[in-house]
């Protein structure tokens, strides 16, 4: 595949990457090669021409005052929940709750949601893959009425233990919080399989896709899910921005998780009444500038297409792998069968932390690390990872000088 543009999907990839101001940078005198994208994407212009422009032209708070920019602010806010319902097949707007992230939206869950309902001997089943989001916001509200935090196993390879995952859905078991693609091994599991058995035992179910939604098509309502979270920075938008999608009759049933202005319908200190869903769940000024730039971000992913971006990564995936397995000492952590673009990996004598700082004097930026999800890196035995997580911006040539690099750097370190 020609790097600069990929015939197979009519993706001007030279065109694409000249909107992100950022690949156009030198570190340390070398052209930045950005392999950190399961930590945070980098943003196209738009996206910082909307966010600069709210700042610019209507800065005002929202569903607060009736003055022209208030409206223009609110407008816009909103248009941002209406394209977020629209990008991931919400049954109606109502459905999306504004968030600073996956970390917030999992807690929104964790107390407004499970809080109420768990009791002493009740189970909530996670992953041995999850994130620490996914894992501590669990262990904090059970740890207040007795209940327990359950790991699934995973195999050699980094895919779901299913046998033993089915196992454990037993009756004390309340929620299945399962992660949609794994931050560390790129494992896709098989959400609408593990909803379906779920489902089939009375167990809710909550997706994490923090590393899903900037990757594949996701449609909430085929996946069957009661809950699914993400965050707006992995998704080529703002950091501060996320998003909790809930059945709508699962929203009505919950109380507020925080409380105090735009969350209500009437304060009297005898008593308070609160809005309905989305509004009851974002209490206080939001992020209003994230938020539209999230939408602009939205839009324009929508202009460029889900299923052309996840091939592309299909096709930058298979050759990352050939190429990393050609790296003498290289070991990688999973090898999952349904896999995103992202690798962990050790090499022979070489401590990640060291490998990925002497990858930054060659301008090229890979996370090393636990990368949030000490349980799984315990599982393989390591102490650290090196990390490389691919865009579909990237580029063949890109991978190749990495594979460069990786033998320029253990030259020096031997």
């Amino acid at each position: 595949m020609n790097a600069e543009r990929s015939q197979t999907l009519s993706l001007d990839i030279a065109a694409l990457r000249s909107e992100f101001p950022q690949l156009r940078r030198k570190v340390h005198g070398k052209p930045l090669i950005y392999f950190d994208n399961a930590n945070t994407a980098q943003k196209p212009q738009c996206v910082i021409d909307a966010v600069s422009r709210y700042y610019r032209e209507f800065n005002a708070n929202v569903a607060r005052a009736v003055h022209t920019l208030g409206s223009e602010a609110t407008e816009h806010y909103e248009a941002s929940r209406d394209k977020l319902a629209r990008f991931i097949n919400a049954a109606r707007r109502e459905e999306i709750i504004h968030t600073s992230g996956t970390t917030a939206a999992i807690n929104l869950v964790a107390y407004a949601w499970a809080a109420p309902r768990l009791r002493a001997g009740d189970q909530i089943l996670v992953s041995t893959m999850e994130h620490h989001a996914n894992i501590v916001p669990w262990q904090l509200v059970a740890a207040r009425c007795g209940a327990e935090v359950i790991a699934a196993p995973i195999t050699a390879a980094g895919e779901l233990e299913l046998d033993a995952l089915l196992a454990l859905m037993g009756d004390r078991v309340k929620l299945l919080a399962i992660t949609h693609v794994s931050n560390v091994l790129g494992t896709i599991n098989p959400v609408r399989q593990l909803a379906d058995a779920a489902h089939a035992r009375g167990i809710p179910v909550l997706v994490d896709g923090s590393q899903a939604v900037p990757h594949l098509a996701v449609d909430v309502q085929a996946l069957g899910a009661d809950f699914y979270v993400f965050t707006g920075h992995k998704l080529f938008g703002p950091t501060g921005t996320g998003v909790l999608w809930a059945r709508h009759e699962i929203l009505e049933s919950m109380p507020p998780f925080m409380g105090g202005g735009e969350m209500i319908e009437r304060v009297d200190f005898a008593g308070t009444t609160y809005a309905p869903p989305p509004h009851r769940f974002e209490a206080g000024t939001p992020n209003i500038a994230g938020f539209v730039g999230l939408g602009a971000a939205v839009d324009w992913l929508e202009r460029i297409g889900m299923d052309r971006i996840a091939a592309r990564e299909a096709e930058l995936a298979a050759y990352a792998l050939n190429a990393l397995r050609s790296i003498d000492g290289l070991r990688l952590l999973g090898d999952a069968r349904a896999r995103a673009a992202v690798f962990a990996f050790v090499i022979d004598g070489v401590h990640a932390h060291d490998l990925a700082t002497l990858l930054d004097f060659e301008g090229i930026a890979v996370r090393s690390g636990q990368h949030c999800a000490h349980p799984l890196l315990q599982c393989y035995g390591v102490p650290a990872a090196a990390r490389l997580s691919l865009s579909f911006y990237n580029t063949i040539e890109e991978i190749d000088a990495f594979v460069a690099a990786v033998a320029k750097v253990r030259g020096l370190l031997a």
